[in-house]
């Protein structure tokens, strides 16, 4: 059973997209990889020396999924601030681990990096359906591939075509979008552990001026959360770039 946090509201979301694509971009699964992304950060921080118990790790993964929105909400009115909101309602849950919940992070190592992998998974949603478009496309050039027909230019009646060659015009644009948007989806990489202005510097506070831990932080965090690398460069946010290329695409 789904309830208004499972899907995204709005009224094109009703109208046209599928309970898929509205699941990818729901409340639940934005809030779930904040806390994804919280653990993935707490792990990666342990494991180079930084003073958190396997108690608290674990604390945090049992509390992952059942998400107190109300609490949130109750928080966010005190609070003025979601990502705080969060790590309270987070924290409330999860007390031994409070004090290390969003540990050295600013707001944008959830926002930004959740928006990135959500991203990530509507691109690979969008391949699949444009995989499948193209496979019924071939499936129809193939069965009428001897039908002949007017081909026209410039909206006039020219020389004769087959139907099948015409549904191999159309297949050939979903080919093309398809490549386009694989590579869009290879090209996607993590904003990570960047801090506050994309200087690190809480995180270097945190490591005692350690250049080669922070690196590291960033590596671990990006491959836990299932990217091969992060953008070289940050300010606060990924550049948006991004997501002007991806709308391109769209």
């Amino acid at each position: 059973m789904t309830d208004k946090y499972d899907v995204y509201e709005n009224p094109l979301i009703t109208r046209y997209a599928s309970r898929e694509m509205a699941g990818v971009w729901s409340a639940r699964r934005k809030f779930r990889t904040w806390r994804r992304l919280w653990i993935a950060l707490a792990e990666a921080e342990a494991e180079l020396g930084l003073p958190i118990t396997n108690e608290q790790i674990e604390e945090l993964r049992t509390h992952a999924d059942d998400i107190d929105f109300e609490a949130a909400a109750e928080h966010e009115r005190r609070l003025r601030h979601d990502v705080m909101a969060h790590v309270h309602a987070y924290g409330d849950q999860c007390p031994n681990a409070r004090g290390i919940i969003h540990l050295g992070a600013t707001s944008c190592f959830v926002t930004d990096n959740t928006d990135l992998i959500l991203i990530k998974e509507a691109l690979a949603l969008v391949c699949r359906r444009l995989a499948a478009v193209v496979d019924a496309l071939g499936t129809l050039a193939a069965e009428y591939r001897d039908l002949a027909c007017l081909g026209f230019t410039h909206f006039q009646p020219a020389q004769p075509t087959t139907i099948g060659k015409r549904a191999c015009l159309w297949a050939y644009d979903f080919v093309l979008d398809l490549e386009e948007a694989e590579h869009r989806l290879q090209s996607l990489r993590a904003r990570s552990v960047k801090g506050t202005t994309g200087t690190q510097a809480s995180f270097l506070a945190l490591f005692h001026g350690d250049h080669e831990k922070v690196r590291r932080l960033e590596e671990l965090v990006c491959r836990k959360m299932g990217f091969d690398e992060s953008y070289a460069v940050t300010g606060q946010t990924y550049s948006r770039k991004v997501d002007s290329q991806v709308l391109a695409l769209l």
